[in-house]
């Protein structure tokens, strides 16, 4: 490529990169500087006794039951959201955050499924596809926090770089045994999320609580983390992993009731006019037979 071309490309990037507003300019710098730590940052090998979890009953001919029921969860919260996004009306909500919402709720659906097939029998095959059905949901929901709080081309773009970076990271910890880039892509993501979460809501934003998505996932990987110790101390009733996927399906709630406020909205409204319609009606009815007997 000749320097003459060169130039007009890199006076378009430069253009670009002033159009982008102060929020879109952290978010691109942070993304940066994740991809650094992915890239750069120390190997992160997986754990010895990752697929060793505590609670391996066989219940109704189902193994590891409670970790694999648990999973309804997850199913449960795509599909409510899968109808809720079917009231929201045409106009309540932008194109884009609709679209995230889809695949923050399909990703769900598809969570559920690559989970209950890992834990029916925990090996790393199974183990890929429940990582790459948890990148779905993880985009979504980035997407979304994103759009409410920054812009619609940055949660589009939040979006983007999750459905990229998620697969990769799987590939790279299928190939390598690092487990670093798909840490990068969880706890990353949470913490941006968190980040979003102290900025103002975009007036015409969807009403995210984020405060409350970043609290309930980070009580699931602590539930995660504490597996055993959980299922020791209930006494062997229920363990930490399989409380951990009713709390990170929980996280689907702040979604749930904000779509669940447009479509309240619009009943109101509707109820609203069938009130306002019939009064106004009657008044001039009322003027009307008025005059006539004054007449």
């Amino acid at each position: 490529m000749s320097s003459s071309s060169v130039t007009p490309l890199r006076a378009r990037g430069l253009a670009t990169l002033s159009r982008l507003s102060g929020a879109e300019t952290g978010l691109l710098l942070g993304a940066a500087a994740l991809l650094a730590l992915a890239l750069f940052g120390p190997g992160l090998p997986a754990s010895q006794h990752q697929h060793d979890f505590a609670d391996q009953r066989t219940l109704w001919g189902i193994p590891c039951a409670l970790d694999v029921l648990s999973n309804l969860a997850f199913a449960l919260a795509g599909a409510w959201g899968w109808w809720e996004l079917r009231r929201v009306p045409p106009g309540a909500l932008d194109a884009t955050s609709r679209v995230l919402a889809a695949l923050f709720f399909g990703g769900l659906l598809c969570t559920a499924a690559g989970s209950a097939l890992y834990h029916w029998q925990p090996q790393d095959a199974g183990l890929l596809w429940d990582r790459l059905g948890m990148v779905l949901p993880f985009a979504g929901l980035l997407g979304l926090a994103a759009a409410s709080r920054v812009s619609a081309r940055a949660g589009v773009a939040a979006a983007g770089t999750v459905l990229l970076a998620g697969p990769m990271a799987v590939w790279v910890w299928v190939h390598t045994g690092n487990l670093l880039p798909w840490a990068v892509v969880q706890l990353g993501g949470l913490l941006v999320v968190l980040v979003l979460a102290c900025l103002p809501r975009r007036v015409d934003g969807l009403a995210l609580h984020l405060g409350v998505v970043v609290l309930l996932y980070a009580l699931a990987k602590l539930l995660e983390t504490a597996d055993h110790s959980v299922f020791e101390a209930t006494g062997g009733w229920v363990s930490g992993h399989s409380l951990k996927h009713v709390l990170a399906a929980g996280a689907a709630w702040p979604v749930l009731t904000a779509l669940g406020s447009l479509v309240a909205l619009r009943h109101s409204d509707a109820a609203a006019m069938s009130l306002v319609m019939p009064s106004g009606q009657n008044g001039a009815h009322a003027v009307g037979v008025a005059r006539r007997s004054g007449a």
